[in-house]
């Protein structure tokens, strides 16, 4: 998990959020953590402990809720697969200078060939593991060559900046784009999805189960707040970021013209891995609405991905997309959790397990706290325009 979440939708969204919140950024990753564990341990604790898929949680726990959720998720993955195929483009334009647009094409057609040899893919599986290794790397270098203040960081994470209406919409947004793309739209369904194809389901396995959730939860926390640290080092210092590409150019002026190149490749090798997995799980949702979609599971996903880039060249926007797939998919997770909480009480689901009320009651807070952000975040939007 700690290699896969460093695609280009964290990449980006981190870098952004770090040149227009600087230090108070690190409040927005510690709330957005917290909320994390939270929404994360809840969904994968009742769909581990029933066994069943969310969609049928949903369905059982309201009568047609399941579609809706199923629905809502297939166009949050559609989101974000739009938002990834950006990142292709970025990341080839970063290591050849090609246009975005040609850079997404490319990989669209890539993706398409990977998902269609398994031994491609399984290939291509180890290779984005290396590389993430790498850009691990690069980012430790990155902190040390940059030498953040962080003390100020350190201060903010505890007590941000918050003296107008502005920073406080520009926090909300943050928060719910960041919790959007953590734990969001299909991503914490997809996770507990494959500990169920993996057999870990039952009250005897929830030790199991905790240890994943708040685990994978805290090795992406510490990766972000490490990324956090490098743009924020890079801003200090006066450099300019890029805002075509500002992950990029994070790494361009801290690790020179090696930095930027290597960084083009890890982007682009972990945005086209999320293409497929993408694809793949948001395309598992639609099958509860046909038997025909499930029939033909490897067409859906190939035209998901097809929809995916055309969407994009139409209009490509990638640094855009990368920032607002996180927060679409984080309007849609109050509704997934309030649907997986009320499924927590229901012994048709969960059988003879008691949730734990103290868990009931942070999942119910990070619903009110998530529509509390989204409110003033959709305010906001609407007084802009």
């Amino acid at each position: 998990m700690a290699t896969s979440a460093v695609g280009p939708g964290f990449l980006t969204q981190t870098t952004v959020f770090t040149t227009t919140l600087l230090a108070s950024f690190g409040f927005v990753i510690l709330i957005s953590v917290i909320l994390d564990v939270f929404a994360q341990l809840n969904v994968w604790r009742v769909l581990t402990v029933s066994g069943k898929r969310g969609q049928d949680v949903a369905n059982e726990t309201v009568p047609g809720s399941g579609y809706l959720l199923a629905g809502l998720v297939a166009f949050g993955g559609l989101v974000f697969n739009i938002g990834n195929i950006a990142g292709c483009g970025l990341g080839l334009k970063a290591l050849f200078g090609i246009p975005e647009v040609f850079g997404a094409a490319i990989s669209a057609a890539a993706a398409i060939m990977i998902f269609c040899v398994k031994e491609a893919g399984k290939a291509m599986d180890f290779v984005v593991k290396i590389l993430g290794v790498v850009m691990l790397g690069l980012i430790c270098y990155v902190v040390f060559a940059s030498k953040p203040p962080i003390g100020e960081a350190a201060y903010r994470t505890m007590l941000p900046i918050v003296d107008s209406s502005d920073s406080l919409a520009a926090l909300s947004h943050a928060i719910v784009t960041l919790v959007g793309g953590t734990v969001g739209g299909y991503i914490t369904f997809a996770g507990a999805h494959r500990l169920i194809d993996a057999g870990v389901t039952g009250p005897e396995r929830l030790r199991e189960v905790n240890r994943g959730a708040t685990t994978g939860i805290a090795v992406t926390a510490i990766i972000r707040f490490a990324l956090f640290l490098a743009a924020f080092g890079v801003v200090a210092l006066g450099m300019k970021i890029d805002p075509s590409n500002p992950p990029a150019s994070v790494f361009q002026n801290a690790a020179g013209e090696f930095g930027f190149r290597v960084f083009g490749i890890v982007m682009w090798a972990a945005a086209l891995t999320s293409v497929i997995g993408a694809a793949f799980t948001s395309s598992s949702f639609l099958r509860s609405f046909h038997p025909l979609i499930a029939a033909k599971s490897n067409i859906v996903i190939i035209a998901f991905i097809l929809v995916s880039t055309a969407i994009f060249l139409i209009d490509p926007k990638p640094v855009q997309l990368l920032v607002w797939a996180g927060t679409v998919n984080g309007f849609i997770l109050p509704i997934g959790l309030t649907l997986v909480l009320l499924a927590s009480r229901k012994r048709t689901v969960v059988g003879d397990y008691v949730h734990p009320k103290w868990l009931q009651m942070a999942g119910w807070t990070v619903v009110a706290v998530m529509l509390g952000f989204m409110a003033i975040t959709v305010y906001n939007s609407f007084r802009q325009n």
